[in-house]
């Protein structure tokens, strides 16, 4: 019986330190970030883990989503959100990809919610009343996560996050892709991959830019991080108000709504008072990484974890 394998998008992650404050602004550094900048590193090469991060009186909380997309990944989720009242909540995500057709499947879960999304990792700050949860900009979405990114319906993605994309690929001969032999059912899995992919994306408001971006990139060489203007020209920045993300519980919705009704370009700065922000000094920006680093087995009959580099 021949092994039908799910396309994955993976990308070796690179994590650097910086904060984003529960206040929704963005904080200094504290001692020990690093060892927690480490300690993300290592979780993104695990299956993805979702965990609720509280930060009352403040915000209401966010998700935080670390690691790899696998097959257990759209079941993982559903059992995270059982009893929990997840509504309009954001996602901070800190992922390499993973399977397509599993990311898909949550991505949908999440705009059936009406899940807000950005790229972060969540870090415990010092403060004058104890540590307090924030997120650190400056982490990584690549490959599948960038899709998942797309499923929020609100977007946003600080300064210092690293959004990278590459093709599709077969996740078993990711490694040396240009090696590896190929047989027309694995030609048949990766088209019928990229119309699935094709249809998600415009379904989420994405356009053909992001997918042209993407389906340029061979697995043999860099993955290609989005500026600035391709994050726009994607659509996957809808927002570059932190309010909008996350705001405040004593933000009256109709503020938070005027935000929404004016044009990106007019909404660079929120009209929502926040507190004041201790800007994080932006870390030496990493060179691209290779593609498929962190292959795990995904998508349904997956067999033994595929090789690391």
């Amino acid at each position: 019986m021949k092994l039908v394998r799910s396309l994955k998008f993976v990308g070796k992650a690179l994590l650097c330190a910086g904060a984003l404050r529960l206040a929704l602004a963005f904080v200094t550094a504290a001692p020990g970030t690093a060892a927690q900048a480490a300690a993300q590193l290592e979780e993104r090469k695990l299956p993805m883990r979702f965990s609720w991060v509280a930060c009352e009186p403040n915000c209401r909380g966010w998700i935080s989503a670390v690691g790899i997309v696998t097959s257990d990944t759209p079941k993982d989720f559903d059992e995270f959100a059982r009893g929990r009242q997840l509504s309009g909540a954001a996602v901070v995500l800190d992922s390499s990809g993973g399977s397509v057709n599993d990311a898909i499947a949550v991505g949908r879960r999440w705009r059936k919610l009406g899940l807000r999304t950005t790229v972060g990792s969540t870090i415990q700050v010092p403060t004058a009343s104890g540590p307090q949860a924030a997120i650190a900009p400056q982490a990584y979405c690549e490959s599948m996560c960038v899709f998942l990114l797309l499923a929020g319906s609100v977007r946003y993605v600080p300064e210092g996050a690293h959004v990278r994309v590459h093709q599709i690929w077969m996740g078993d001969r990711a490694d040396d892709a240009r090696a590896a032999s190929y047989t027309a059912q694995d030609m048949m899995i990766v088209e019928r991959d990229i119309g699935r992919l094709a249809k998600f994306t415009f379904d989420m408001g994405g356009t053909g830019d992001l997918l042209s971006l993407a389906l340029n990139v061979p697995p043999w060489e860099n993955l290609h991080e989005l500026s600035r203007q391709e994050l726009v020209l994607t659509n996957l920045i809808t927002t570059e108000a932190v309010a909008e993300l996350l705001p405040p519980l004593d933000t009256a919705p109709a503020a938070v709504a005027a935000l929404k009704s004016k044009p990106l370009q007019e909404r660079v700065a929120s009209e929502v008072p926040l507190a004041p922000a201790m800007l994080l000094p932006v870390a030496a920006k990493q060179a691209p990484t290779k593609t498929a680093d962190a292959s795990l087995p995904t998508g349904g009959q997956a067999a033994a974890a595929a090789p690391q580099r």
